[in-house]
């Protein structure tokens, strides 16, 4: 299981990929290939001794750093958890996409796999963590299976703290009209592909979170949580294209692939516990939830080219909320008594926690670089783009992009005005109303 939720990396790096324009596209890969492996090395030296160290107080573990003393049967759980603190990373550089600094990325991806991600997961999921144990009420615990909090509204919310600290990417707003008008990305199909990546990674990220396959009851502990996820993420996407359809009269891949995402994301608290009518509503609400967070943080003027914000923070803060209210055996709509009223009050409080911690420390280390100015490339940069300047590898060879242009190949992609490209109409003609300067 940890494996195929490590393939989810892929998924995020052709989602993103495609949601960039052109001349960013080796930037953002070369910050997910990094993710891996900025989270690999910190996830083994530190954070699995913060999140789940033997020695461990109710706030961080402090033991087996580097993994010293683990046990051998205990080195495959790290890898699982390691790779859900990539995901918690990655998360954040979709939302700071096309305009942060190399060595700013650097410094935030050390900080989250480090020290942001494992202390809440040490919190919730270590059995010793405060959320995990504390609660002032009898048989009273968090509720979080596989990370609507932890890793999602961590990640949702660190990217929040980034995209604002950044400000908008250069023609974010339309001064003329004096409005915000949406960047699009450069490739549709590749951004289908990381989606459907993603929708197979959560199968795993939810099912896989049983941490177990052996014991009595584990296959239909992973069976459900799988049927859940479908169900959640399904549905989400299906609403979301019709509420768009509705709202712009037009069937909109993007957003059926961002609903359904966020199906997934709220579903992951309580998709052990929930009955599958409660995972259709609750992907059918967390369809809502994705379309007022990306309206509102545009209308407000963040810009998130992923909707990485809505996405993982407006869907995990759904998810740990409705999980009480859906559960079978202690939620809201079953019981409607005192314990599952605490049970919901204990998610609410601990979800604040949560997303307090990482503002904080996020929001902290987003302004320190932007006062030190490391946050964001210069001006040149961002018009040129990351590729040429920060990797000197574009990630596509202009001279075919110019083939059928009739102009000479430009020397940088800042060259690039407007390029016509032929697309074949129904009468078989060429047809050149599409233009490049948007997407490069």
């Amino acid at each position: 299981m940890g494996m195929i939720v490590f393939f989810m990396q892929c998924g995020f790096a052709f989602l993103e990929a495609g949601a960039v324009r052109a001349k960013n596209t080796t930037n953002i890969l070369f910050k997910n290939v990094m993710d891996c492996a900025v989270a690999g090395i910190l996830y083994w030296s530190v954070g699995y001794a913060f999140a789940f160290g033997d020695d461990a107080g109710s706030f961080i573990g402090h033991s087996n750093f580097f993994l010293i003393n683990l046990p051998a049967d205990k080195v495959s759980f790290y890898f699982f958890q390691y790779v859900f603190a990539a995901t918690s990373a990655t998360i954040v550089s979709g939302a700071m996409a096309e305009r942060t600094n190399i060595y700013a990325y650097f410094i935030y991806s050390f900080v989250m796999s480090a020290i942001v991600y494992p202390i809440p997961s040490h919190w919730v999921w270590s059995g010793k963590g405060w959320l995990a144990s504390k609660a002032p009420w009898d048989d009273v615990t968090y509720m979080d299976f596989a990370g609507s909090s932890v890793v999602h509204a961590v990640g949702g919310m660190g990217a929040l703290m980034g995209a604002i600290a950044l400000g908008p990417r250069i023609g974010f707003r339309n001064f003329e009209l004096n409005k915000n008008q949406r960047i699009r990305g450069h490739t549709i199909p590749l951004m289908s592909l990381g989606g459907i990546i993603l929708f197979f990674g959560f199968f795993a990220f939810n099912g896989g979170s049983q941490l177990a396959i052996s014991n009595p009851g584990d296959g239909q502990a992973v069976a459900k949580a799988i049927l859940n996820t479908v169900l959640s993420g399904y549905s989400a996407g299906i609403t979301c294209v019709f509420f768009y359809k509705i709202k712009r009269s037009n069937f909109s891949l993007l957003m059926c692939i961002n609903g359904t995402l966020t199906g997934m994301v709220a579903i992951c608290a309580g998709c052990n516990v929930v009955e599958p009518w409660g995972a259709l509503v609750t992907g059918f609400i967390a369809a809502g939830v994705f379309m007022l967070v990306s309206e509102g943080l545009f209308f407000m003027g963040v810009d998130d080219p992923l909707d990485a914000v809505a996405v993982h923070l407006g869907g995990g803060v759904w998810g740990v909320l409705s999980a009480p209210f859906f559960a079978r055996d202690d939620g809201i709509l079953y019981n409607w008594n005192g314990r599952s009223f605490q049970i919901l009050l204990w998610n609410f409080i601990g979800l604040l926690v949560i997303i307090a911690w990482t503002g904080l420390l996020t929001g902290c280390l987003f302004w320190g670089l932007r006062l030190i100015k490391l946050l964001r490339v210069d001006r040149e940069t961002e018009e040129t783009g990351l590729d040429s300047i920060e990797h000197g590898e574009p990630a596509y060879d202009l001279e075919i992009l110019h083939m059928n242009s009739g102009s000479e190949p430009a020397k940088e992609f800042s060259d690039v005005k407007a390029v016509e490209i032929p697309r074949a109409t129904s009468n078989g003609h060429d047809n050149y109303s599409y233009y490049l300067q948007h997407r490069l």
